[in-house]
């Protein structure tokens, strides 16, 4: 008669080990839900994904400093223009008019 009580007992724990087995399972099944609920929300209200926006930002910042570069060079070639037509000097006289 020992064994009654141990058995007993054996068996309680045997309910509670797979009672915890079943209520992780149902967590994981709830998690799992809130997961895929979680991102077709995110998916229809249009969020974008950090991937995404630090791709496009670093096309932004290469297209800022190609635009820099570009307008430097222009400034540049303005400046090259506007030397090329400074009217010179003209060491040449214009011949007077004579008055007779």
């Amino acid at each position: 008669m020992n064994q009654g009580p141990n058995r007993i007992f054996d068996e309680f724990a045997k309910l509670m080990t797979d009672a915890a087995g079943a209520a992780q399972g149902v967590a994981k099944e709830a998690e799992t839900a809130l997961q895929s609920q979680f991102e077709r929300f995110l998916n229809n209200a249009d969020i974008v994904k950090r991937d995404e926006f630090d791709a496009v930002r670093e096309m932004a910042v290469k297209a800022r400093e190609e635009n820099d570069a570009l307008k430097a060079r222009i400034d540049e070639l303005e400046t090259q223009l506007a030397a090329s037509k400074k009217p010179a000097k003209s060491t040449t006289r214009k011949p007077k008019a004579s008055s007779d």
